[in-house]
């Protein structure tokens, strides 16, 4: 019998597939994955992957020579930007885009350390316009502990992304086209804590 969904890649008690939906959205995404990243049961790229049809997931630490992330930076089609928030990254906004192209935003898929990292020896990323979420913004991945309290899952982060730059969200035509980005999440995590032995969650997670 197989013990995992085949769509998901998770177990089956733990299957995310019914709180999935396709999203149709002209913003790409392109989702870098560091390889500790991408078997582990928390993780939430495939929340991204599975839900959007503009998304694309490559695995691996250093992207310089990586043939077919470097295809896609190179079609001037597209305008590019990664998220990395540091002193010179710009606040994320429909307005960055000046030129009126597509977006794709790429997004680092690890721990701070291990994406910083990534971003260090991709140096095909170093030309790219750095942008940056609301640092105001609050993560709700209860079940991994993050060095701070804004910090976000890739999901998350990716919901935020797409609700700052999608244009049937900004024009007001859909403000909740996103939302089950954030309820699969949830679900998940919740899952997960109701699977953990009584008090452990308490005595290792809840900062209350």
């Amino acid at each position: 019998m197989i013990r995992f969904c085949l769509q998901c890649l998770k177990t089956k008690k733990a299957c995310i597939c019914e709180w999935i939906k396709p999203i149709s959205t002209e913003v790409e995404l392109i989702i870098l994955q560091h390889p500790t990243e991408a078997k582990r049961p928390l993780g939430t790229v495939k929340i991204l992957s599975l839900s959007l049809t503009n998304c694309r997931t490559f695995i691996g630490e250093n992207f310089t020579e990586h043939t077919e992330l470097n295809q896609l930076l190179a079609d001037d089609s597209y305008q590019h930007q990664v998220l990395f928030l540091d002193g010179t990254s710009q606040a994320i906004s429909s307005s960055l885009n000046t030129a009126e192209k597509k977006q794709r935003v790429i997004l680092l898929d690890g721990t701070w350390k291990k994406a910083y990292k990534m971003w260090q020896l991709s140096t095909n990323l170093h030309t790219l316009p750095k942008v940056h979420l609301d640092t105001e913004l609050s993560g709700n991945y209860r079940v991994r502990k993050a060095p701070k309290d804004n910090a976000l899952s890739t999901a998350e982060a990716g919901y935020h992304v797409l609700s700052q730059l999608d244009s049937d969200v900004n024009n007001g035509n859909d403000t909740e086209k996103f939302d089950s980005i954030l309820t699969a999440f949830d679900n998940m995590i919740e899952f997960h804590i109701s699977q953990m032995p009584e008090g452990v969650y308490q005595k290792n997670y809840r900062s209350e």
